[in-house]
């Protein structure tokens, strides 16, 4: 890491919670290294607070992040700053990108066809289904799925990517502090094909101020995003204003009109966001070129593990719904099998990927 991503993560260390403090100092200086070489004096104006300027013009600032980078390296983990090639360039385009993203994985993030898949935290069987559904298809047809790796849709979606192709992950903290620490085997997963990131130096916990921040990058990072399943009341919609401002499409999932989780997603459906069903749906949403990049693939890329089921298998799976999780005594009743030989069907069929246990002996068909 050389001398110019040094000065980037002192500058971000000292402004990445006042992002636009930051901003106007780029613009009054010529180059970020300009501003480590400045006088008290020369700051003056910017409105920048007596602990900013004194970071920036003692050293303190480019000791702080000499250390940072330490940890960094120790880690293995990289950092790409504003000025670096492979920043994300849809998510420089946005009004406040962060100067600085640290990248667990790979650092190469790619600048081509990407969707953010978010929702709920606490989804109904039929949203998890359906969010890896859209995941997958997408993800298989070369799109790379973005969301915030939070429990519940999110966590879904990041799986539907990784079945078929990229995902990549944002967090509210800093990469050392996984959050939540449930979903720490999955973030490994990402890195190994995709890429964690987050503007959060280590060590950041989950302050619950930094999910609204972090959300503007889920967007950003994307060419459209899509709701499945919020309540009225929800940082999916937070996500989805975000999208809006930075000129991104928005999708949402219709659901239950009787149903909370639903309430946002259908308001978003009434304030003119496109309703979404399938990938296509998706795909008609985003602009050219990547429309018709994704809609050439329309051909199905069916599961060949669902050609090869045996009687006793195929049976099984006309019994399990899409869109509910059903208990094991309910399908021994509705088979005649034995709940011994049951629970050895369901593990063959979900190692393949064909159905999806849940806490409490319930089972769920993927869509």
């Amino acid at each position: 890491m050389d001398e110019r991503t040094l000065h980037w993560l002192a500058l971000h260390l000292v402004f990445y919670s006042r992002p636009e403090a930051g901003r106007r100092l780029l613009a009054r200086c010529p180059s970020v290294a300009e501003i480590f070489r400045a006088r008290p004096a020369d700051l003056g104006g910017l409105g920048l607070t007596g602990e900013a300027v004194g970071a920036l013009t003692s050293g303190l600032a480019l000791r702080n992040a000499e250390r940072e980078l330490e940890k960094i390296r120790g880690m293995a983990y990289s950092v790409l700053t504003f000025e670096d090639p492979g920043y994300p360039r849809h998510l420089r385009e946005i009004f406040d990108p962060p100067l600085v993203l640290y990248c667990r994985g790979r650092a190469e993030i790619p600048d081509d066809l990407a969707v953010a898949v978010v929702g709920s935290r606490r989804p109904t069987p039929y949203g998890r289904a359906l969010a890896e559904k859209l995941a997958a298809d997408m993800a298989s047809r070369g799109c790379v799925i973005v969301s915030g790796l939070a429990v519940g849709i999110d966590a879904c979606a990041h799986w539907g990517g990784l079945r078929q192709g990229r995902t990549i992950a944002v967090l509210g903290s800093g990469l050392d502090v996984i959050y939540p620490r449930v979903n720490s085997g999955l973030a490994g997963r990402i890195a190994e094909r995709g890429a964690v990131l987050t503007e959060f130096p280590l060590g950041t916990g989950p302050l619950q101020r930094n999910f609204p921040v972090r959300n503007r990058i889920i967007s950003g990072l994307a060419l459209g995003l899509v709701v499945v399943e919020a309540a009225a009341r929800s940082g999916s919609l937070i996500s989805a204003k975000f999208a809006l401002d930075q000129g991104r499409g928005v999708m949402a999932v219709p659901g239950n009109v009787t149903s909370e989780l639903s309430r946002g997603t259908n308001a978003l459906i009434k304030a003119g966001a496109r309703l979404v069903e399938t990938w296509e749906d998706v795909a008609d949403e985003l602009s050219s070129p990547w429309r018709e990049k994704l809609l050439a693939q329309r051909e199905e890329k069916d599961d060949n593990s669902r050609d090869s089921l045996t009687g006793a298998e195929a049976l099984l799976m006309k019994e399990l719904p899409t869109d509910r999780a059903v208990h094991i005594d309910e399908l021994a009743e509705r088979t005649d099998f034995p709940v011994s030989e049951l629970l050895a069907l369901l593990l063959g069929l979900e190692l393949r990927g064909l159905t999806v246990q849940h806490p409490g002996k319930l089972f769920q068909r993927r869509i």
